[in-house]
């Protein structure tokens, strides 16, 4: 076995130890599903009128020890409709399960762990003994099947590793996790904000925020403008016909924000960007001495997410993609493909990841129904983007049933300096929407040529990789990234303010982001607050600044000032801002 498929054992053995722990605790409750995800599991009770807290989570866990004691196996059995519909008679949400696989024609499987009966397939550690490193974490709320039409349940999270040692550093990295979490630094650096009025899972940017998204943005433009991207824009609504044409409407339909004209016209809010391009590179007929066509566009998207599933800024209902498509020919694909990849490496090096590992982002041929085009199709693309990555000499880990619905793509994954892993950037290989759009261009023999199309996004959602970037730093960013790149404290504001505000216009002149501390508080206190705000560089200014001597420059993360000119210091600033280290 696998050792991520043991730990998933592990994992999915630990949701029904939690399950029969809650109905021991609380007979009247009524368990619904719990699967193993990533880094730990969950699992869905109805409670009725029981309500419980994270206060709880001790009293369950001791009762899960206790249960524990009396597992020796666990025994799956195959059994027919009628005696699992007789065995979960107590159960709604089991039976609606069970009613289910009979219609589909699936094998119906029990489970048993001492006196629990469950209904499950299958996926167990060996021994329920093994399961014994866990811990539970929080409550939340979740409607049953993700359907906000369903019923509220109560979810109960936790982990559980195959050894005390990986559990006690997961749970020191959650406590580490919670110090940096992005909604926290987010208010204390004001970066951004949320409100009621406007809505949930709706971000405001503050001006420091905007500035950090701006500098993201811009650099990634200069790297696509390096390489012959040109900007378009485009609505944020369209026709329905649009995303029936794409197939999004038949894929995403319950995703997506509607809107009704006054002459009954349905229109949707983009969650995406890739149909609206095809209609630009549409408008005429292109020759193949104009290929490939290629348009950047960052933009904001729209998708009607479940309120119990937003998180900060990692799921959100309004999102900015940095967006880019190349129409291109097939000849054209290997090389528009490391063009991206280059941007990728450089930005990502910039704002502070080590090297990225690559992900082969494949579709799952036994539920093809989820897919556009022909499997002949989808195995062109794979094989093309496999031999890229073999050309690139990257080692890519494949991963079935993670393509987009409409090809194949290759993902890019960091590892945060908590030891996270996230997937961020992207760049996906398309040929199925030229086809569904009939995109071609006229060939060397006069002939309409079928294009392919490249989808590239760098951030991906910058909302979403802003919270990853935030907690990564710990909210102390590059100093090229930073809101406020240079503090100036001065001593008193009587007698210092003037000189220190003609010096931070000095550095601004030069393209410096200065913020100069104009209240009348102590310098302690001065000092305190700008470490706060996690600014790289703090200089008090008092009579020795002000008759032009030395500076003594404060630098973030360092116990000793440093001691240089003026020249010096602007040198090292400007420099580490070009370089972008």
């Amino acid at each position: 076995m696998k050792q991520n498929e043991h730990v998933d054992h592990l994992r999915h053995s630990c949701a029904h130890l939690l399950a029969f722990s809650v109905l021991q605790l609380w007979p009247e409750a009524k368990n619904a599903i719990g699967p193993a995800v990533e880094n730990g599991f969950y699992q869905d009770f109805d409670l009725g009128d029981v309500k419980i807290s994270e206060n709880d989570l001790p009293k369950i866990e001791e009762k899960m020890r206790e249960v524990l004691k009396t597992w020796d196996s666990f025994e799956i059995r195959e059994v027919p409709v009628e005696k699992a519909r007789e065995d979960f008679a107590w159960n709604p949400y089991k039976r609606e399960l069970i009613e289910e696989f009979a219609v589909q024609g699936k094998t119906i499987t029990e489970t048993k762990q001492g006196d629990f009966l469950d209904l499950c397939k299958g996926g167990h550690s060996e021994s329920p003994k093994d399961i014994k490193h866990f811990k539970l974490l929080s409550i939340a709320g979740a409607y049953w099947r993700g359907n906000e039409k369903n019923k509220m349940l109560t979810r109960i999270y936790g982990t559980c590793f195959p050894t005390q040692e990986e559990l006690k550093a997961h749970l020191t990295m959650l406590e580490e996790a919670k110090k940096r979490d992005h909604r926290k630094l987010g208010k204390e650096l004001d970066l951004f904000t949320f409100s009621d009025l406007v809505g949930p899972g709706l971000p405001l940017w503050t001006p420091r925020g905007t500035l950090l998204r701006l500098a993201l943005d811009e650099f990634v433009w200069e790297l696509r403008r390096e390489r012959g991207y040109m900007r378009v824009e485009i609505p944020h609504i369209t026709k329905k016909e649009l995303y029936e044409t794409s197939g999004h409407w038949a894929k995403f339909s319950e995703e997506l924000f509607k809107i009704k004209t006054r002459e009954g016209h349905e229109f949707a809010m983009k969650p995406m960007n890739c149909p609206h391009h095809t209609q630009i590179y549409a408008r005429k007929l292109w020759s193949y001495r104009e290929m490939p066509q290629r348009y950047a566009n960052t933009t904001m998207c729209y998708r009607d997410e479940q309120t119990g599933e937003l998180h900060g800024l990692s799921r959100v209902r309004s999102f900015t993609q940095d967006d880019a498509h190349v129409f291109c020919r097939r000849s054209q694909v290997k090389e528009e493909f490391l063009a991206v990849w280059d941007i990728i490496d450089t930005f990502y090096r910039a704002v502070g990841f080590g090297e990225l590992s690559v992900r082969l982002s494949l579709h799952d041929p036994d539920h093809f129904e989820k897919y556009l085009g022909t499997p002949e199709i989808w195995q062109e693309a794979e094989d093309q983007l496999r031999k890229l990555a073999q050309e690139r000499g990257v080692v890519c880990k494949e991963e079935k049933g993670e393509a987009a619905f409409y090809g194949p793509k290759i993902d890019f994954m960091a590892v945060d300096s908590i030891g996270r892993r996230w997937q961020v950037a992207t760049i996906q290989l398309d040929i199925n929407l030229p086809e569904r759009f009939d995109l071609v261009c006229v060939d060397e023999q006069g002939k309409h040529e079928r294009i392919v199309m490249i989808h590239a996004a760098i951030m991906g959602s910058i909302e979403r990789f802003f919270s990853i970037l935030i907690e990564h730093h710990a909210g102390a960013f590059p100093v090229w990234l930073s809101p406020v790149q240079i503090g100036i404290l001065p001593v008193s504001v009587e007698k210092h303010l003037q000189n220190a505000v003609e010096f931070a216009e000095k550095l601004r002149s030069v393209g410096v982001r200065v913020e100069v501390d104009e209240t009348a508080e102590t310098v302690g206190n001065k000092i305190r607050k700008a470490a706060t705000q996690k600014i790289p560089y703090i200089i008090v200014f008092g009579d020795k600044e002000m008759a032009g001597e030395p500076l003594m420059v404060r630098i973030r993360g360092k116990e000793e000032q440093a001691k240089m000119s003026r020249e010096e210091f602007v040198d090292q600033v400007l420099r580490e801002i070009q370089e972008k280290k």
